[in-house]
C-alpha cells in the first residue's frame, strides 16, 4: 500500500476513536434515576366496616279518617306542613250532632225526673208494707219501677256519653307531631266516618323526628356478626344492643350522620337470603325523608392495629393491587396487597403484602417501573438538589 492510501486509513481511524469517545460522554451524561418520595406505613387503631344502601321510613304514619259521618266544613292547615299532636285538622258539620245530644240530654233528664218519682213512691210503699195497708206485690211492683227507672237513668246517660262523644269526632285532631300530606277532601263533599273498611281517607301524617333507616344484609354478614360480637367487635346483629353507625346521602362524601341499630329482624327471607335491619337516626332539620335513599355504614370487626399507606400510592395491574417499595439497592420492587378501608379519604388500610419498615413511594409512583433505580427521599424532606454542570 502508498504512503497515500496509509494516510486515508489513517484518518478514518482516527474518526473512528473520536466517534466511540463521543459515544462514551453521551452514555456517561445519561438522566440520573427518577426522584420519588417515599415513606413508612402509619400504624393506627381501625376498625373494619360494611356498607349497605337502604331507604328511610317514618317511625309513625297515620291515616287521619272521620270517625263520624257527614259534610266536611271546614280544613285547617295547609298541605305539607309540620302540624304538632292535638292541632285541628278538619271540621264537620256539627249542627246533627248537637241536635242528637241535645235530644240525649232531655231523654237523660225525664229519666231522672221519673227516678225521683219512683224513688218516692217505693219509700212510701216501705212504711205501707209494714203497716199492711198494702200487699207484697204492690211493693213489688213500686220497687221493680224504682229499679227500671234507674236503669232507663244509666241509659240515658250512656246515649248522652255517645252524642257528645259524636260531637267532639266532629273535629278532627292530629294524633301525632310531624309532617302531613296535602288534604284528600275538600269542604262541602260527604265524608264517610266509622270502623268499617269504606271509610273516608281525609290525611295522612308521618312522624319526622326521630326517624328509621332500613337495610339488609345477607347470611354470611348475619354469621360474621354473630361470630366477630364474641371476639369484642359490636353485636350489629344482636336484638338488645345498640350499635353505633353512620349515614351519607346521595350527596354526601362522608359519613357525617350519626346513629344506632335498634332493631334486627327474627327471620332470613327465604328468596333473597338476607335479614333486615333498621337504625334509628335524629332528624331535627327535617333533612332526611321517608322514602330517602341512603348509605349506612356499620362496623363489622373488633378494633385492631392496621398499617395504612397513601391511597395514592397503590396501583393497579389488571385487577390486582399493588405498591412500589424501595429495596436496599435503592430499585423499585411491585409488592401485591390486600386492601381494606378508605379512613380520612386519603390513607388505605393494607392487610397483607407491606411490612411496617417498607419504604414506600408515595409520589412518582407514575414515572417509575418495577426493577428501576430511583432516587428515594424521605417524605417531607426538602427537595435533592441537582448536581453543579461542569
Amino acid at each position: 500500500m502508498g504512503s497515500g492510501g496509509r494516510a486515508v486509513v489513517a484518518v478514518v481511524l482516527a474518526a473512528l476513536v473520536a466517534g466511540c469517545g463521543d459515544s462514551s460522554k453521551q452514555q456517561a451524561g445519561g438522566p440520573p434515576p427518577p426522584q420519588v418520595t417515599v415513606g413508612t406505613p402509619v400504624k393506627r387503631q381501625v376498625v373494619d366496616y360494611d356498607e349497605y344502601v337502604g331507604r328511610f321510613i317514618a317511625v309513625n304514619s297515620v291515616e287521619v279518617r272521620a270517625r263520624v259521618s257527614g259534610y266536611l266544613e271546614a280544613v285547617h292547615f295547609k298541605d305539607g306542613q309540620l302540624v304538632k299532636e292535638g292541632d285541628l285538622l278538619f271540621t264537620i258539620d256539627r249542627r246533627p250532632f248537637d241536635n242528637a245530644a241535645a235530644q240525649a240530654r232531655a231523654t237523660l233528664t225525664a229519666a231522672q225526673s221519673n227516678v225521683a218519682f219512683t224513688e218516692a213512691d217505693y219509700t212510701r210503699g216501705q212504711q205501707l208494707v209494714k203497716e199492711k195497708t198494702i200487699t207484697d206485690q204492690t211493693f213489688e211492683q213500686r220497687a221493680q219501677a224504682f229499679r227500671n227507672a234507674r236503669a232507663a237513668v244509666a241509659g240515658a246517660e250512656a246515649a248522652v256519653r255517645t252524642s257528645e262523644l259524636d260531637l267532639s269526632f266532629t273535629e278532627l285532631r292530629a294524633p301525632i307531631a310531624g309532617r302531613i300530606g296535602d288534604r284528600r277532601v275538600t269542604p262541602g263533599n260527604l265524608v264517610t266516618g266509622g270502623t268499617g273498611g269504606n271509610t273516608t281517607l281525609l290525611a295522612t301524617i308521618v312522624s319526622t323526628d326521630p326517624i328509621y333507616f332500613e337495610f339488609t344484609f345477607d347470611e354470611a354478614s348475619y354469621l360474621r356478626y354473630e361470630r366477630n360480637a364474641g371476639k369484642g367487635a359490636a353485636d350489629v346483629a344482636s336484638r338488645g344492643a345498640s350499635v353505633s353507625v353512620g349515614l351519607k346521602l346521595i350527596d354526601e362524601k362522608d359519613f357525617i350522620h350519626n346513629g344506632r341499630v335498634d332493631f334486627v329482624d327474627n327471620v332470613i327471607d327465604r328468596t333473597s337470603g338476607t335479614i333486615r335491619g333498621r337504625a334509628v337516626f335524629d332528624n331535627k332539620d327535617s333533612v332526611f325523608t321517608p322514602g330517602m335513599f341512603g348509605r349506612v355504614r356499620v362496623p363489622a370487626s373488633a378494633p385492631y392495629e392496621g398499617l395504612l399507606v397513601p391511597d395514592a400510592a397503590i396501583g393497579t395491574e389488571q385487577v390486582r393491587k399493588y405498591v412500589l417499595v424501595v429495596g436496599p439497592d435503592n430499585k423499585a420492587v411491585q409488592r401485591y396487597v390486600t386492601l381494606g378501608q378508605l379512613v380520612d379519604r386519603t390513607l388505605r388500610v393494607v392487610k397483607e403484602g407491606v411490612e411496617p419498615d417498607d419504604k414506600i413511594i408515595v409520589n412518582g409512583i407514575a414515572r417509575v417501573r418495577p426493577g428501576q433505580p430511583v432516587t428515594p427521599q424521605a417524605q417531607g424532606a426538602p427537595a435533592a438538589q441537582p448536581a453543579p454542570q461542569k
